[in-house]
């Protein structure tokens, strides 16, 4: 029976197609299990890519470092994350935003300068404000808040807490941030880059250095010399031969204008705390003399040197006479300094006079304390 099946059914069938049974044999092979075949997997189950945890803790300790809290209120009530930098038309109003109960605010310093009705800070419950209304050019700069700390009476930073946008309030007659002053005075260090603060009110505005004698246009290469739109031109490494006065032009859609004058002074003395020196009129001195005894700082123009002294007598309340001066030294070759100095005098020396005479000298960078010691001849 079989064979007559094969002959007079499937023979024909085998001729007519014989590799298709041998393909759809292999359709349905089965393959070798691999491990984790037997798992079942959901089947709407959404499948998440795999991310480092290391990368993921540092995006996450990125972003709670510094967490942004200021925004701006615009005119038609609609609030936004402030960025880096706003350019407005002079004459708008500014309402900036800073969240928490506590705050501080950094603003243009000229509206802090001349106590400008025309701004006002309010701190509300869960936020601060600032409102700033008619602006000018002058009101260009950084506004920035923080998150302030508060143990009692004493607060502090909060560091992650911070918010800042610097704003360019443009006006066509007035291409420079406008100066209470016609002349100013800019000294250049040999250890800090010094800066000529001409700061344009629109980034857009073209602006160039001049010198005054002999008259020229200074080339900025970017390298030794750059223009930083927010700060003025920048001399990276100042050496006496930028001394001189120096002014700035700016031009935008036609209009051409000319800054105030810098004067430029290459300083010697380094930044760091003063260098004091003193000295007595006489260190063996007779009854009955007068005392003089002299401590001097030779500095930075523009740093303020403060004294205090301590002398033999002052615990018995001593009559003597201390008067503290400064002035500024024109060295002739390109390099200007300060000398501070203090003396104090002592009339009729007596017993009580003789000892160590101690002075200290204080700036915003340090103190030095130095002393001569006085006694009879």
């Amino acid at each position: 029976v079989l064979l007559w099946l094969s002959k007079s059914f499937l023979a024909p069938q085998l001729l007519l197609n014989p590799i298709t049974i041998f393909c759809q044999q292999n359709k349905v092979a089965k393959r070798k299990k691999e491990p984790g075949d037997n798992k079942i997997k959901p089947a709407n189950k959404r499948i998440k890519p795999k991310v480092s945890r290391v990368k993921e803790r540092v995006s996450i300790d990125g972003i709670s470092k510094v967490q942004s809290i200021m925004i701006q209120v615009l005119d038609t009530g609609r609030i936004r994350r402030v960025p880096d930098t706003i350019i407005l038309s002079a004459g708008w109003g500014l309402e900036l935003r800073c969240r928490g109960n506590r705050i501080g605010w950094s603003h243009p310093h000229y509206q802090e300068a001349f106590e400008d009705s025309r701004l006002r800070i309010s701190q509300h419950d869960k936020y601060s404000q600032l409102i700033l209304v008619n602006t000018t050019a002058a009101d260009t700069g950084n506004f920035s808040c923080w998150g302030l700390l508060c143990d009692g009476s004493e607060c502090s930073e909060d560091d992650t807490k911070k918010g800042s946008t610097y704003i360019f309030f443009t006006e066509r007659d007035e291409l420079f941030v406008p100066s209470a002053n016609y002349f100013e005075v800019v000294y250049l260090r040999p250890d800090e880059p010094g800066i000529i603060p001409c700061r344009a009110s629109s980034p857009l505005a073209e602006v160039t250095l001049h010198r005054e004698l002999p008259a020229e246009k200074i080339f900025v290469n970017g390298t030794q010399i750059s223009y930083d739109v927010k700060r003025g031109f920048i001399i990276h490494q100042p050496s006496p031969e930028d001394k001189g006065v120096f002014y700035c032009r700016a031009t935008l859609e036609g209009v051409l204008q000319s800054s105030i004058k810098y004067q430029l002074l290459y300083v010697e003395v380094p930044s760091g705390p003063p260098t004091t020196t003193i000295m007595a009129s006489s260190t063996r001195v007779q009854y009955g003399d007068n005392l003089h005894v002299l401590c001097k700082v030779l500095g930075e123009p523009e740093v303020q040197v403060d004294f205090s002294w301590l002398y033999p007598g002052q615990q018995d309340e001593r009559p003597i006479d201390i008067q503290d001066s400064w002035r500024l030294i024109n060295h002739g070759i390109g390099y200007t300094t300060r000398l501070s100095q203090s003396i104090i005098s002592v009339e009729d020396f007596e017993t009580i006079d003789t000892g160590n005479y101690i002075c200290t000298a204080n700036n915003l960078r340090g103190a030095t304390t130095v002393a001569v010691s006085v006694n009879f001849s």
